[in-house]
């Protein structure tokens, strides 16, 4: 592909989400030396350790989240993150939280706050959605998984955190009684959520 053609097709691919990865531009056909040159000439713009943008895209809402999600394509959207992202609470948490699996180290290179939860099994694979945000897919989980979550990691976010949750998305039909139990059986949290899964459906 010509130089210039190549070009193109990589500021027509920038200008549709608010960060590229080193990676994904890579494995789309643009090796380092075009993005060093589109860097250096103001046709792209770094946004993070290899976080490209085109320059005149704006940043998102969710810039933070996306950034994080593309340094660490197995990480998933998780508690204070995901209830913002589903839309419950009012807390807008600058710090991003994110679920990776056990073992697993966090992300290099972002500019974003962190706050890592690693989890095993079932607990970490089960209930990912996929949330396209201003034109970036990011991995989140789904709002009966987050909400059990919470309860889990009440610790972490506050008791208070996780009630107003359940109460929220019970209260808007975002959830329903069959989803809740059984993400609180796979995160092991029947006991503690049953009193108030209870009085939901009483």
């Amino acid at each position: 592909m010509p130089a210039q053609s190549r070009a193109t097709k990589l500021l027509r691919l920038a200008a549709k989400q608010p960060a590229l990865s080193a990676r994904e531009l890579n494995e789309a056909g643009f090796p380092a030396r075009t993005l060093s040159r589109m860097t250096a000439s103001g046709h792209l713009r770094r946004v993070g350790r290899g976080l490209y943008a085109g320059t005149d895209t704006p940043p998102s809402a969710h810039q933070s989240a996306i950034e994080v999600s593309k340094l660490a394509p197995r990480a998933v959207l998780c508690l204070l993150s995901a209830l913002e992202i589903h839309g419950i609470g009012v807390q807008a948490p600058f710090e991003v939280w994110i679920a990776l699996p056990a073992g697993t180290h966090a992300p290099k290179g972002s500019t974003a706050a962190l706050r890592v939860t690693r989890l095993s099994g079932a607990a970490f694979t089960e209930g990912i959605e996929t949330h396209v945000l201003d034109g970036a897919p990011v991995r989140v989980y789904s709002l009966a998984k987050t909400i059990t979550d919470c309860f889990k990691l009440r610790g972490k976010v506050g008791l208070d955190v996780a009630l107003e949750a359940l109460r929220e998305a019970w209260t808007e039909r975002k959830v329903t009684m069959d989803e809740l139990w059984s993400f609180a059986q796979i995160n092991r949290m029947t006991n503690v959520m049953r009193p108030y899964l209870e009085a939901l459906a009483a």
